[in-house]
C-alpha cells in the first residue's frame, strides 16, 4: 500500500490546478496517504468534487478558487493556508496552461497567458511559500512536461514555458538546499486528461492523438493522472529525503526516444 512507503500523513500540502487532471488526482492520492490540503483552481465545480473526493478519504481541505495570474489572489491563497494550518510542509505547483502556435502565427497576448500561468504565477506562489517551508523544512514538487525537454513543433509557448520551469527547479533547487528544502519536477508524457481539448482538439481529433500516442510512447500508450501523482507523492515524501533538483520523467519513455 502507498500509504506504507510515503509518510505524509499530517503534512500540510498546497496543490494548485487541484480542480482536474493530475491536480485533482494528486489531491485525492494525498488525501489517502493522510495530507491535510489546500486545494486551488479556477474551475469552481470542478475543484468542489476533488475537495469532496478528498474529504470522503478522510482528510481536511480548504479549497480555495483562485486565478493564479491574479497576484493579490496568490497572496490571499498563502495567507488563508497559513490562518488554516499554521504550517506549510509542501507545494505542488501543479496549475499549468496549453495553447497551440508556432513562431509564425503565436500572437503576443498568447506568450503573455502562457508565461503568465506556467511561468510567473508558479515564480510568485513559490516566493511566498519558501518561508513557510524553510520553516517546516518542506519541499516543492513542479509539474513541468516532457515538452520542457524535448522541441515539438505547433506549441512553442508552452514548450518554452515548461523548459523555464525545468530550469526553475533547478535553481531554486541549489538556492534553498542550504536551508534543507528540497525541489523537484515530475515530466509527464501524453496524459489523458482535459488539457488538449481545452487547447483546441476536437474529440474526434483527441481519439486519434491518443491513438498516436501508442507509437510515440516507449511503453505504447499514454499515461493516466494517478500514475503522475505516484511520482509527486514519493518526491513530496521524505522516501525522496536526498533527491533535489531533478526532473523526473513519468512518460511512458518518450523522453527518451527519436524518430527513425
Amino acid at each position: 500500500m502507498a500509504s506504507r512507503v510515503m509518510p505524509l500523513a499530517n503534512k500540510v500540502v498546497l496543490v494548485t490546478g487541484a480542480s482536474s487532471g493530475i491536480g485533482a488526482a494528486t489531491g485525492e492520492l494525498l488525501a489517502r496517504l493522510g495530507a491535510r490540503l489546500t486545494l486551488t483552481g479556477r474551475n469552481k465545480e470542478g475543484l468542489q468534487r476533488t475537495a469532496n473526493s478528498c474529504q470522503e478519504h478522510g482528510s481536511e481541505v480548504l479549497s480555495i478558487t483562485a486565478d493564479l495570474v491574479d497576484p493579490v489572489a496568490v497572496e490571499n491563497l498563502v495567507e488563508q493556508t497559513m490562518a488554516r494550518y499554521g504550517c506549510l510542509n509542501v507545494l505542488v505547483n501543479n496549475a499549468g496552461i496549453l495553447e497551440r502556435g508556432s513562431i509564425e502565427n503565436s500572437p503576443l497576448e498568447q506568450y503573455d497567458r502562457i508565461m503568465n500561468v506556467n511561468i510567473r504565477a508558479v515564480f510568485q506562489l513559490t516566493q511566498l511559500c519558501v518561508p513557510h517551508l524553510v520553516k517546516s523544512k518542506g519541499n516543492i514538487v513542479n509539474v513541468s512536461s516532457v515538452n520542457g525537454q524535448r522541441a515539438f513543433s505547433g506549441v512553442l509557448t508552452y514548450c518554452m514555458s515548461k523548459a523555464a520551469l525545468d530550469h526553475f527547479t533547478r535553481c531554486v533547487a541549489l538556492d534553498l538546499a542550504p536551508k534543507q528544502v528540497r525541489v523537484n519536477a515530475v515530466s509527464p508524457g501524453v496524459i489523458v486528461t482535459e488539457l488538449h481539448q481545452r487547447a483546441g482538439l476536437s474529440d474526434e481529433a483527441l481519439v486519434e492523438f491518443l491513438e498516436r500516442s501508442k507509437r510515440t510512447h516507449a511503453l505504447g500508450r499514454p499515461g493516466q493522472p494517478s500514475e503522475v501523482a505516484e511520482a509527486i507523492a514519493f518526491l513530496a515524501s521524505d522516501l525522496a529525503s536526498n533527491i533535489t533538483g531533478v526532473t523526473l520523467p513519468v512518460d511512458g519513455g518518450r523522453h527518451a526516444m527519436c524518430p527513425r
